[in-house]
């Protein structure tokens, strides 16, 4: 197999990912673009309020996008603890876009529609780099993870299954289950041995 078909095999699975999640920001940035100057400048709110109401909006339509589209793939652990875990974690992302829009606004003294918008745009691309990979981290977990507790949030213990073998699954010895194989390295020699010293 070539380099780049590995390569794109590897890959095409996070893109593809990365294609949807780009797309429901995409939407849910047009969603807290509008409220967002909606009531900054068409209602006079202020720009932090503003943009925090847009964006509990555009919240609430980017988990259930991204639960059941982009996501739609990896395990459930709860709706409960999902639904938290992503408003806590877009609490993180629209601080940083808060940061972004304070300091155009109240340090730099930059005023108007321009400016807010500027500040929104790069404050949103910056948080969205860290929900992304905050989602994927914590929220929409793979397959592969161990199972949550819905009642606590964090997961459970492994089982105590054996593992199961496979590719590149080897055993060290033939020793007996339960017993410690010998490392025929001076520390295994009995107390007998070394008294002869």
């Amino acid at each position: 197999m070539s380099l780049v078909a590995r390569i794109h095999r590897r890959f095409a699975h996070l893109m593809r990912e990365l294609a949807q999640f780009g797309s429901v920001g995409a939407i849910a940035f047009v969603i807290t673009f509008a409220i967002g100057n909606g009531l900054h400048t068409g209602l006079g709110v202020g720009p932090l309020t503003s943009n925090g109401v847009a964006t509990v909006v555009a919240t609430t339509f980017s988990y259930l996008a991204n639960r059941y589209w982009t996501f739609r793939h990896r395990d459930r652990t709860g709706l409960g603890r999902e639904y938290v875990l992503f408003f806590a974690l877009n609490g993180v992302g629209l601080v940083i876009t808060e940061l972004f829009i304070g300091f155009s606004h109240y340090v730099l003294g930059l005023d108007g529609a321009v400016f807010y918008n500027i500040a929104l745009v790069i404050g949103t691309a910056v948080a969205t780099l860290f929900r992304f990979w905050s989602y994927k981290k914590w929220v929409f977990l793979p397959a592969s993870a161990p199972h949550v507790d819905p009642a606590s949030g964090l997961p459970e213990a492994p089982s105590a299954e054996p593992a199961a073998e496979g590719p590149g699954a080897t055993r060290a010895t033939g020793a007996a289950p339960g017993r410690a194989p010998r490392l025929r390295r001076p520390l295994d020699r009995t107390a007998e041995d070394y008294a002869e010293i």
